[in-house]
């Protein structure tokens, strides 16, 4: 005779509880086994046989399958069969079913144990939909779909979602790349995270088109709570962000952040090394051109040069030729030891000496130093704001632009605006895993 206890510090075996099915209102009954899936086979715990109109006992009538996509069980496709009996009531004649809201949403194909499996490996492990529909044995749309809408009731439309944000994050994203429609939307970031230090930055929204227009209707659709929150907006030099900033939100301070700072004089860099090398040679960069082989060197900070690097740039800056280029390096390495100085304040008079240097005084030659002159003196007060924000870079945004990036490659583009803003929202919205399933917590 075999014996059946179990080993000690080992219960019996519940199969109900190893399927999740307990917390569906469900009791295994039975499995079946085929090549590309497993059946459970269920029953719906709660008899459920009083009339809902008369309140009166019925009679069972006959039984229904309601077949549900489950959470797959080592990755082999998992489907419920769900026994559901039909009673008929004696007095009024009225036919009803067992309940079965625990286990699934009306005419849902999905368990919720299931919904949250594919909900949890969107957000959490960040797969494609085509792998969800794959592990559940579903249709693409029917997994696209059913996340989509879980996502936004459980998610995006958390009406505490906006709640706590007093830093935010202003830039524009390309969300396609064809000649068909808008391309671009205007992303909003929450920052606070970042400046606390408390967490990575999140996603809080997304919306059609980069313009004015476009952020300051996101922010007046904003309640009074939380705009009199936002006490920073960082954002790149783009005035029209700048503008609806003010008219929204004036009591917020307004910060050019670092990232788009720095770039504005790399561009700077880039265009003088172009333009020289074509004054030069008469023809684009060629791979050994100095000031080409050079290009990712200038771009690099002097206190981060390599000895081979800081001898490619003294024998470039050797030939007269290149003193152009030279001078607007100057520029470009002033600005970052500014931005990198350990006293913030120190940083900041160096940032605005430079400022300074760049508005008056530049040869008419250096056209590049010119342009950008005029953009920081423009936009000074933005600027030199940052050194009394720390904190307030949208380098963080264009993290997640990347991270954007890699969702459209993995689903092979977008077509549709809207489902790109939900799955964009669901991939960087920053939501808890706890909040996606009870098990994680």
């Amino acid at each position: 005779m075999t014996d059946t206890t179990p080993p000690a510090g080992f219960g019996r075996p519940d199969l109900t509880a190893f399927a999740r099915l307990d917390g569906l209102g469900l009791s295994l009954t039975g499995r079946r086994l085929e090549p590309d899936r497993a059946v459970l086979a269920c029953r719906v715990v709660e008899p459920n046989q009083w009339c809902r109109r008369c309140g009166s006992e019925g009679a069972a009538r006959d039984t229904v399958i309601r077949r549900l996509a489950h959470e797959p069980l080592g990755w082999r496709p998992t489907v419920l069969e769900v026994v559901v009996r039909r009673y008929r009531c004696a007095d009024c004649g009225h036919v009803w079913r067992q309940d079965t809201s625990a286990a699934a949403e009306p005419r849902a194909k999905l368990s919720r144990t299931g919904l949250r499996w594919a909900l949890e490996g969107i957000v959490v492990a960040h797969l494609t939909v085509a792998r969800v529909a794959e592990g559940l044995g579903v249709a693409w749309d029917t997994a696209n779909n059913a996340v989509l809408a879980e996502g936004k009731r459980l998610l995006i439309n958390d009406p505490t979602r906006f709640e706590g944000v007093k830093v935010i994050g202003v830039d524009e994203h390309v969300w396609r790349h064809t000649r068909r429609g808008d391309k671009y939307v205007t992303v909003i970031i929450d920052l606070t995270p970042v400046r606390d230090g408390a967490g990575p930055a999140r996603l809080l929204d997304m919306v059609e088109g980069r313009s004015k227009a476009a952020f300051k209707t996101w922010l007046a659709d904003r309640d009074d709570a939380f705009r009199d929150a936002v006490e920073v907006v960082a954002m790149d030099g783009f005035t029209g962000f700048k503008t609806a900033a003010a008219e929204e939100i004036p009591d917020a301070v307004t910060v050019m952040d670092p990232f788009h700072v720095v770039r504005l004089a790399g561009d700077a860099l880039d265009r003088c090394r172009r333009r020289v090398q074509l004054a030069i040679h008469g023809h684009r960069g060629f791979r050994d051109d100095p000031l080409y082989k050079s290009r990712r060197t200038l771009h690099t900070g002097a206190d981060l040069l390599t000895e081979k690097q800081s001898h490619r740039l003294r024998a470039l800056f050797v030939d007269d030729a290149h003193v152009e280029v030279e001078a607007t390096w100057g520029v470009y390495q002033r600005m970052i030891a500014a931005y990198r100085h350990e006293d913030r304040q120190r940083g900041r008079e160096r940032m605005e000496k430079l400022i300074t240097d760049l508005s008056a005084g530049i040869p008419k030659v250096l056209t590049e130093l010119t342009t950008l002159g005029r953009t920081l003196e423009k936009r000074a007060a933005d600027v030199l704001a940052y050194f009394e924000r720390p904190g307030t870079s949208n380098g963080p945004t264009e993290a997640l632009n990347e991270r954007l990036e890699h969702l459209r490659g993995s689903a092979l583009g977008f077509r549709n605006l809207t489902n790109y803003i939900a799955r964009s929202l669901l991939e960087t919205g920053g939501f808890r895993p706890q909040l996606l399933h009870p098990r994680l917590g």
